[in-house]
Formats: structure tokens, C-alpha cells, sequence
């Protein structure tokens, strides 16, 4: 499409993303209000985003299903390598674990310039179509060797997925609703973990070896599903104006928005769009003028180079520092320990079984309740009272152990699981979709790929480092342990405040100049993105 004049199109009426006319002035550049509000009226990129949330269940439910299956009488049976009386047994376990977090890694520093390279919309069913491959091989597993390798290729999958999905989301959102569209992939993955088991708390009491093989091969399902309907959605506006499809990103973005082409805010935003590309692109010609006789994988290179450079280093450690407190915050300490807390209290194998499924319940409660809050209250607020609420949790909990450890009592039993179900409400409201929506939103439409992968890769390394430190911790520190999360959950408050922006209302063109001019609260202004990337 041709880019009007804007000045021609103000006094034209502007209609809502469902079709009526806006009668607000304050509303004249917005597509929809923010939040539920503006979820109900702007359907069309609901259902695009939902059904892109998938690549969250998938990721959720393979984290979910292997935690119950591991103590599987029919499990334990054909792979005797991870039963507990086996010799070695501790390592096998913690490998098959870990091939998810490997596979994770390697898809997700990958997936970068595959999205770059056939766009968010084919990398998404590419991912999926791994992460079919894999399941199909945890299915019919019938060695140690085999599954370890399978978990290692759906890895591969998940890691990707959870890399684009929310790539895709963020770059198909309009700025008023991308936050709650962003806590689908959080919510997805936490449904994910919940379905899984229930599944396999269902599952169990078949007698063969199908107590096992159906959890694994239901996950095939919704791979499927998204595999073959991601190729109906809208490929990414943003993607095709980088790719000069001028006229596809036009369609794309009409489609989108459910708004014709001499909407205002279309011509405004596809402006935005366009600006942003031309002017990265004459910046990089400046800076470096002998890329473009150089190969493919050099300029690979300095792309991925360009994430550490002055002008983008301040984003670059915002997408790995979120990423790292996310797992640092203590979320699996305190999973880890929920089943001893809720043993000494004599509560029977089934019921604590049902507790555990309620202590996920509270973790996906508080997810729902970022759909309001994301765009309504924003990104920082959220996370500055979810590290303090954790910090206060982390403490008590801390200081029970260390007064109860060898002599629990009811009172202070329950007090704990209380707290526990408190902390994963208040991790599942803040730090669990926060990470995953700036992320990414932080980076510009050249480096974005990329900058989402390495801020993924940072969430699935750090992921593996907890997983390998927290039993040691909890066992031989007792309280200690979580003396150690409450530091980080200190430290987390501390290193929001001061360097994370808060990027809620905002569209992505918009969050560059955030970098560029803004000042925090404390006084303390940006200094790290006052070049151009």
C-alpha cells in the first residue's frame, strides 16, 4: 500500500478493533483499550495468539509429564536404570532429565536465524514438527539410550518453540494488549505442566507399560494441531516489511487488526514499521560498509556480535539477567521440597499426590490474573512486588526449617505449604509471564531473532544450573537453602529497579526510543543505549 498523508486521515472517523467507532480523542491512536477490555474487542489476533500458545502447552506438558513418570512402578520396570536401588542411578535420572534442558539450549540459539530465515510462522510449525519427531520416539522407547535421545530431540523442539512463540506474539500484538497476549505463552506452559499431571495421576493405575506410553504419546496431539494450523495464520508484519513485502505486511496487518488500509492507525503503525527497518539499515551501512560483500555466515556473526556492542548491550543483559532471576528466584527449591514438607505431616502417597496438583493450580491462578495486570499495572510494578512477596516467603520458610526441621509440628507444616502455595500464586502472577513478555519486547527489528534466542538460551541454562544445584542445597544446607533464593529474590528487586524500563502501552517502535531518552525513577538515566545500535 501507499503511504498516505496522515494529516488527511485525523478527521476521519476511527473505528475499534471489533468495527464500532471510537467517540474518545484520547483513544485516536489506539487500537483497543488495555487489557480484558481490549482482549474481547480485538478477537481476530486473540485467536492468533492463542493458537500460536500451543508451542507453551507443549513445552509445559513435556516439563510436567516426566516428573510423575519417573516414580512409575511400569516405568521404573523397562528402564531399571533410574530406579533408586540401581547403581548410578541418581546420575541416569538426572542425564534423562537434563537432555530436555540440552536440547532446549541448542533449539533455542538456533531458532534465532531460523526466524530470521523462513519467517516466525514456518519456524514455529518446523519446531513442532521436531517436537512430533520426539515424542514418537519417548513413545516407543524401549531403551535408556533411545529415550535419553528422544528427550534430547523433542528438547530440540520445545527449545525452539519457546524461543518464537512469543516472537511471533509480540510482533503481531497490538501495544495496548501485547502484554496479555504475551502471558498466553506463560499460561499455556503452566496449563501445560497441570494437564500433565492430571494425566498421569490418571494414568497410573494402568497395569502395562501404557501407564507411561499414553502420556507421551498424547502430547502428540496438540503438536500436531499446531503443526498444521500455525500455516493458516497471518505471517508477522514486522517480518515481511524487513523481508521489502510491502504490500504482504500491509494485508498482514489489515488482517490483523481487522482494519482496512486508510485506517490511520494502519498507515501509522506500518509508518513505524518501515522507519525503523530503513534506519537500522542505513546506521549498519555507515558503520560497517564491507558487510555486504562479505558471506552468509559472517554476517551472521556480526549480527549476533552487534547483541554485545554499546548499543545494544543494556537490552542484551535485561533479556539474560530477566531470564537468570526467573530460575534464581527459587521456584524448584521449593518445588523440590513440597513432598517432604507434605510427608512429615502424614499425609498419605494419594493425597500428597492431589496436593502437589493444587500447588501447580496456585502457580496457574496466579498467571490468570496477569492477563489483567500486565498491560493494566506494567511490566516492572509487577516485578518488583512479585520479588518482594517471594523474598518474604523464602524467609519465613527459612526460618521454619531451621526451627522445625528435626521436630515438625502441624502449626508450622501447614504454615509452610500455606507459604508455598502463596509464593507459586505470587511467581505464577509476576515473575512467571513477565520474563517472557520483555524479552521480548526489548530488541529491535534486526536483532529481535536474536536477542529473544539468547535471552531463552539464558532461561534453559540457568533452568539446568538450579535442576543441579537445588537437591544439593536443600540437602545439605537445610534452611540455608533458602536463605540462598531469599538473596537472589533481594537482589532481584534491586537490579529491577535500576535497570529494567517499563515498556507496557508502548509499541515495539516506541520501546527504542525508551532506551534512547528514558529516565528511572530513581533519577538514574540509561546510559548504556545512547548510541544507535
Amino acid at each position: 500500500m501507499e503511504m498516505h498523508d496522515l494529516g488527511q486521515q485525523e478527521n476521519e472517523p476511527l473505528l475499534d478493533c471489533d468495527g464500532s467507532q471510537q467517540t474518545s480523542p484520547l483513544r485516536s491512536t489506539a487500537y483497543c483499550q488495555p487489557g480484558i477490555k481490549g482482549l474481547f474487542s480485538s478477537r481476530y489476533v486473540v485467536y492468533c495468539a492463542l493458537f500460536a500458545a500451543l508451542g507453551g502447552l507443549l513445552f509445559g506438558y513435556d516439563q510436567g509429564v516426566i516428573s510423575v513418570i519417573l516414580v512409575e512402578p511400569q516405568f521404573l520396570q523397562r528402564f531399571w536404570e533410574v530406579a533408586d536401588n540401581a547403581p548410578g542411578a541418581g546420575f541416569y535420572k538426572g542425564l534423562l532429565t537434563a537432555m530436555i534442558e540440552f536440547g532446549a539450549l541448542f533449539g533455542a540459539f538456533n531458532q534465532g536465524w531460523i526466524a530470521d530465515w523462513i519467517s516466525r510462522k514456518y519456524s514455529i510449525m518446523l519446531a513442532a514438527g521436531i517436537f512430533i519427531a520426539g515424542s514418537i520416539l519417548q513413545t516407543s522407547a524401549i531403551s535408556y539410550s533411545t529415550l535419553v535421545f528422544a528427550r534430547f530431540v523433542g528438547g530440540i523442539g520445545i527449545g525452539m518453540l519457546s524461543m518464537v512463540t512469543p516472537l511471533y506474539i509480540s510482533e503481531i500484538s497490538p501495544p495496548e494488549i501485547r502484554g496479555s497476549l504475551l502471558v498466553l505463552e506463560e499460561l499455556s506452559i503452566v496449563t501445560g505442566i497441570v494437564i500433565a499431571f492430571w494425566i498421569t495421576y490418571g494414568t497410573r493405575h494402568i497395569d502395562s507399560e501404557w501407564a507411561w506410553r499414553l502420556p507421551f504419546a498424547l502430547q502428540i496431539l496438540p503438536g500436531l494441531m499446531l503443526a498444521i494450523g500455525i500455516s493458516y495464520l497471518p505471517f508477522s508484519p514486522r517480518w515481511l516489511m524487513a523481508q521489502d513485502r510491502d504490500q504482504d505486511a500491509s494485508r498482514s496487518l489489515c488482517q490483523l487488526r481487522q482494519l482496512p488500509e486508510t485506517d490511520a492507525r494502519i498507515i501509522r503503525e506500518l509508518e513505524a514499521i518501515k522507519t525503523e527497518i530503513v534506519l537500522y539499515r542505513s546506521i549498519n551501512a555507515e558503520q560497517s560498509p564491507e558487510m555486504k560483500h562479505k558471506g552468509v555466515l559472517q554476517r551472521e556473526l556480526t549480527s549476533w556480535a552487534d547483541l554485545f556492542r554499546q548499543g545494544c548491550w543494556h537490552r542484551t543483559r535485561i533479556g539474560i539477567g530477566i531470564m537468570f532471576f526467573q530460575q534464581f528466584v527459587g521456584i524448584n527449591a521449593l518445588i523440590y521440597y513440597a513432598p517432604s514438607m507434605l510427608k512429615i505431616l502424614g499425609l498419605s502417597y494419594d493425597t500428597r499426590l492431589i496436593m502437589s496438583g493444587i500447588i501447580n493450580m496456585a502457580q496457574l491462578l496466579g498467571v490468570v490474573t496477569s492477563i489483567w495486570t500486565m498491560d493494566h499495572i506494567g511490566r516492572r510494578p509487577l516485578l518488583l512486588s512479585g520479588s518482594l512477596v517471594m523474598f518474604v516467603c523464602h524467609l519465613v520458610i527459612a526460618t521454619l526449617v531451621g526451627r522445625f526441621s528435626h521436630d515438625w509440628n502441624g502449626i508450622a507444616g501447614w504454615t509452610c505449604v500455606a507459604l508455598l502455595l502463596f509464593y507459586m500464586f505470587a511467581f505464577g502472577a509476576t515473575w512467571g509471564p513477565v520474563p517472557w513478555c520483555l524479552s521480548s519486547e526489548l530488541f529491535t527489528q534486526h536483532l529481535r531473532a536474536r536477542g529473544v534466542a539468547i535471552s531463552a538460551c539464558s532461561n534453559w541454562l540457568n533452568n539446568g544450573i538450579i535442576a543441579t544445584i537445588t537437591p544439593g542445597l536443600v540437602e545439605n544446607t537445610g534452611y540455608g537453602a533458602y536463605v540462598f533464593f531469599a538473596c537472589f529474590c533481594l537482589l532481584s528487586l534491586v537490579w529491577t529497579y535500576y535497570l529494567v524500563p517499563e515498556t507496557a502501552g508502548k509499541s515495539l517502535e516506541e520501546i527504542n526510543q525508551v532506551f534512547h531518552t528514558q529516565t528511572h525513577p530513581s533519577g538514574r538515566r540509561h546510559n548504556a543505549d545512547r548510541q544507535s545500535p
